[in-house]
């Protein structure tokens, strides 16, 4: 281990000095051991009627999260950084996780100096390697750079992009919980976080991922430099982003041609994609309505298929705690059409005032159509479609 976290103390400025603090002491804090994949790790005690995190523990941690750090840890162990950064540790267990279970170098870094106690606990317990440093995050992404940065805090991470995509030299990972800011139940949050506009619909947790990677791509492509998702995905609470960052103003460039709006019909389930920085806002061919934007939001591919399937070809391998779901979320996704929005099934039978038939039946009647269908990872009543909305309805004919 290296820097500040070697002695238990800190340095905060007051004026022109910097005044000597010690950190607090883990003896008075309540830890319990946890285990995720094959690391072992202490965790502050929650109350157990805690129903929201970070809950009444003086440090960050949320078990909810299993599913989204074994995603992180399948894919490095198929990409291999040269280096990772764990951008906002808290107890550590992400940047232990990618020490122990994919033998990448590791920096675990937090600002806050009650985390780094107990962040020096778990790497000496597990014997490991790591770099430890107390600093805000967005400075040390604006001196140092890593192959890999993941930024995972508690809410938005808006205030922390940009310093990221500075600090990254090709990985750049991102996790979101501000889901309703995101996907347009507080409006005016999600506009000054993210600087789009959402919409709350039946797809709004698609708008909100495809919000957040626009933003991303925004912070991005003014330093000439473009991004390729790898695996994005959006589960309950949070949105995460696993991003490849290419260099280059063609690169860039190529990068905004994936950026622009859904443009949603106010009352029926009409909508189309249009690619631009600016919507041009035409009227429903179903109702006559004026269209509402969605955006900017990213309109291409979540995912890279190759990448997929390499990290299902490496999930035998691995013990994964949700390798079973992991599995499921990595198959839909890698058979999930490039679309930016999705229909609910039961939506469109309520619509249609009929009962709705087997969701895969829909979905082979669209394709014997000579239309694309597919399910989607965002909900299990979802259908990703290229057909006019016509023929969706027709879809749902039981003579069809």
């Amino acid at each position: 281990m290296s820097g500040l976290s070697h002695s238990p103390c800190s340095y905060q400025l007051q004026g022109n000095m910097y005044k000597f603090c010690a950190l607090p002491s883990i003896s008075s804090m309540d830890l319990i051991t946890a285990t995720e994949g094959t690391t072992t790790f202490l965790v502050p005690v929650q109350e157990k009627d805690t129903q929201f995190p970070p809950g009444t523990a003086a440090i960050f941690f949320n078990r909810r999260m299993e599913l989204n750090r074994d995603a992180t840890i399948l894919l490095l162990s198929v990409l291999k950084p040269s280096d990772y950064l764990d951008a906002m540790g808290a107890t550590g267990v992400r940047g232990l996780r990618v020490a122990h279970e994919c033998g990448i170098p590791v920096t675990i870094n937090d600002r806050d100096e009650t985390t780094i106690p107990v962040i020096e606990k778990n790497v000496a317990d597990a014997g490991l390697n790591i770099e430890i440093t107390h600093r805000d995050a967005s400075a040390l992404l604006s001196e140092r750079s890593f192959d890999a940065v993941d930024i995972d805090p508690f809410g938005t991470p808006a205030p922390f992009i940009d310093a990221g995509v500075r600090g990254t030299r090709r990985f750049l990972f991102v996790t979101a919980t501000d889901t309703a800011p995101l996907c347009g139940a507080h409006l005016k949050a999600g506009i000054r976080r993210y600087f789009a506009l959402p919409k709350n619909t039946e797809y709004h947790s698609e708008v909100g991922l495809r919000i957040l990677l626009g933003s991303v791509v925004r912070e991005t492509v003014k330093y000439d430099r473009g991004i390729e998702p790898l695996f994005c995905f959006a589960r309950e609470h949070f949105a995460r982003l696993q991003l490849r960052i290419t260099r280059g103003a063609a690169a860039a460039d190529e990068t905004l041609t994936h950026i622009g709006f859904v443009m949603q019909c106010p009352t029926c389930p009409y909508r189309k994609e249009e690619q631009g920085m600016v919507p041009e806002r035409g009227t429903c061919p179903e109702c006559g309505e004026r269209l509402d934007p969605i955006g900017p939001l990213w309109l291409g591919s979540l995912v890279q298929g190759e990448t997929l399937d390499q990290m299902l070809a490496q999930l035998d391998a691995m013990e994964l705690g949700t390798k079973k779901v992991l599995g499921k979320l990595i198959l839909v996704c890698r058979d999930e059409l490039p679309r930016a929005s999705f229909y609910d099934y039961h939506h469109m039978a309520k619509k249609l005032n009929i009962s709705p038939p087997p969701i895969d039946a829909i979905i082979e009647r669209l394709r014997c159509a000579g239309f694309s269908a597919s399910r989607t990872h965002f909900t299990g009543t979802g259908i990703k479609t290229d057909a006019p909305l016509k023929e969706i309805y027709e879809s749902f004919s039981a003579q069809r």
